[in-house]
């Protein structure tokens, strides 16, 4: 069986791009990050047709999640600008850890962004006092792990296994 490969903290890595903006914008700017990351499942359906069903799916999800955080968190247009600066460049990060690898090695990585991100959105709820908020956001969680395991499915499919999952610095 191949050796998958090391799994990033990936709020760790984008913990500077995170920073840039301002408190009150960041969930906008990891609604941002969602919609990249349908745009990616879009890609992989393309690069991988045989596959097109569960990841366009998938893609549809995190579109999901991007509506329902930019519904729960309007911001102003100055704060939008402050997001649309600062996304392409975390953006790219993001994907430069995807580069070195074939198209199943960076599906078993975003399905470990997957929950990575579901456990983001339930901090986020964690700090929030209304409850159709914390129910928003635990849509967003359960919308994260959905995609996960439907990637970890396919895998499973194709004879790759994620096992325990590795962390990587």
């Amino acid at each position: 069986m191949p050796t998958l490969p090391a799994v990033p903290q990936f709020g760790a890595l984008l913990r500077s791009h995170i920073a840039s903006v301002p408190d009150a914008a960041r969930p906008a700017f990891l609604s941002g990050l969602e919609r990249s990351a349908a745009a990616r499942y879009r890609e992989w359906a393309d690069a991988a047709p045989e596959h097109a069903e569960v990841l366009l799916e998938c893609a549809a999800r995190e579109d999901e999640i991007a509506e329902l955080v930019a519904a729960l968190f309007p911001i102003d247009p100055d704060m939008q600008q402050a997001v649309d600066v600062a996304l392409p460049a975390a953006v790219a990060v993001y994907y430069d850890v995807f580069a070195p690898y074939s198209v199943l090695d960076q599906l078993y990585l975003q399905s470990e962004a997957e929950l990575q991100g579901a456990q983001a959105w339930v901090g986020i709820a964690a700090g929030m006092d209304d409850p159709a908020a914390r129910e928003v956001l635990a849509r967003c969680t359960a919308l994260e792990q959905a995609s996960a395991a439907a990637v970890k499915a396919l895998l499973a499919d194709q004879g790759m296994s994620s096992g325990t999952p590795q962390s990587g610095s």
